[in-house]
């Protein structure tokens, strides 16, 4: 990885696509830092200090990194375009058009990105309009927890600064979806990925800070060689695979012989990566969300009240098992063995020991299902594990750390991974050697 970083400067085209995804990373964080007009600076500071607590509210200033407390053009984030995109993979699932895109390649693919792209501007106009509704009228007890009373942001609750609100927020989200498209377009990694790598990464020096002020040096000190412990475990965990050897038969065209080789298919023991976490954070925050709008008041003192705190056991149990299940969830639908064992069936391969076709099928089905569960257990141990550890240490100020962790091991090893198929698509295997 470290001769990666040392040679990637020396390719021009890599080098300008990195100075590009990095040009796009400052644009980004910029415009995190832009507060949409009509604000109250003075209870946004509140709102701040309300999200260092944790709780829904501190999640989701995890992943804008900082930009939803400042109500900033950002304020948003990628999160609407995270929740649409989970929205149209379970449609595929239920709505044989999606799935007929699915199947159409390239044309299908832009079909579906387009769907996306509605469905996240409609998204971020609701959460937008919430957001105003809630903060601007005081009613932000019900997603920041009663202890931090009614957060009143906007100097003026009329329907022009709530319009202005609202737009700005929602062209924001809009901007800020063509950012991450744009960066996986011309720039290196995954754009979504990307921009919440930045967002998780920026906030690490004033968790650092805050763990340290509220714990002091010691308990700082063994959080620090925990962390670095759990950094080991995430790499040891993200590298690991199960190679599935394919054998290819010799066949003869015109006067070439064909085929004969032997090769694999790596199976991850993570296949899924950092989305499950992503998406199961989505899903718990949506409750808080409705809390605000549901006039039942046993509902809403149960959802504050179990849905609030990182550290309450139905939230840190819900948590867990939704890790676990879109862990095989979005397994099965970036690996579909039927599709696989008919490609291999296809190009005259086959599995030895294993007949093309159903038994193939039936075969990568049974490994699939065995390896991603410890990977799904895994994931949620190092979401789960440090927020209780912090919990019992009195210490919660630092409530996300193990999807914190997750999040920046995992895209950065991606991102490199990427790094080095550029390498080796532009013949600098040397480089790669050293």
């Amino acid at each position: 990885m470290l001769s990666s970083l040392k040679n990637m400067f020396k390719v021009p085209d890599l080098r300008n696509k990195i100075g590009f995804t990095i040009l796009i990373i400052a644009i980004y964080r910029l415009g995190s830092h832009i507060p949409v007009p009509g604000i109250n600076f003075g209870a946004v500071q509140q709102l701040s200090a309300a999200a260092q607590k944790g709780g829904v509210l501190g999640f989701l200033n995890l992943f804008s990194g900082g930009a939803l407390t400042r109500f900033a053009v950002f304020g948003l984030g990628i999160m609407p375009y995270i929740t649409s995109s989970i929205i149209i993979q379970l449609l595929m699932v239920v709505i044989p058009k999606f799935e007929q895109w699915r199947d159409e390649g390239a044309t299908g693919q832009k079909k579906l990105t387009q769907a996306t792209r509605y469905m996240t501007v409609a998204l971020a106009l609701l959460q937008s309009t919430g957001l105003a509704y809630v903060f601007g009228k005081g009613g932000s007890s019900g997603l920041l927890g009663n202890q931090f009373g009614n957060t009143i942001l906007l100097s003026h609750f009329d329907a022009p600064h709530v319009a202005m609100v609202v737009l700005s927020m929602t062209a924001g989200t809009a901007v800020v979806m063509w950012l991450a498209e744009t960066i996986t377009q011309r720039g290196i990694g995954q754009g979504m990925s990307i921009l919440i790598f930045a967002n998780v990464v920026s906030v690490l020096p004033s968790q650092g800070a805050a763990v340290r002020a509220e714990g002091g040096n010691v308990k700082f000190a063994i959080i620090m060689a925990i962390t670095l412990g759990l950094l080991a475990a995430i790499v040891f965990v993200e590298q690991g695979q199960r190679r599935i050897p394919v054998q290819f038969a010799k066949r003869v065209v015109g006067r070439k012989m064909y085929g004969g080789q032997s090769t694999y298919i790596p199976l991850k023991v993570n296949q899924a990566g950092v989305i499950p976490i992503i998406f199961a954070s989505s899903v718990l925050y949506l409750p808080a969300l409705a809390s605000n709008v549901v006039p039942w008041k046993g509902a809403q003192s149960f959802i504050s009240k179990h849905f609030l705190s990182p550290t309450d056991w139905v939230y840190v149990g819900l948590y867990g098992l939704l890790i676990v299940a879109f862990t095989y969830f979005y397994t099965a639908i970036t690996f579909d063995p039927h599709q696989q064992a008919d490609m291999i069936r296809k190009q005259g391969g086959y599995i030895p020991g294993y007949r093309p076709g159903l038994p193939t099928e039936r075969y990568l089905t049974g490994i699939l299902n065995r390896i991603t569960l410890p990977g799904s257990l895994f994931l949620a141990f190092i979401a789960l594990l440090p927020s209780i550890a912090l919990h019992l240490w009195g210490i919660t100020n630092y409530p996300f750390a193990g999807t914190t962790l997750l999040i920046a091991v995992g895209v950065a090893l991606e991102t490199m991974k990427q790094v080095d198929s550029q390498l080796m698509m532009r013949n600098y295997d040397s480089f790669l050697l050293k």
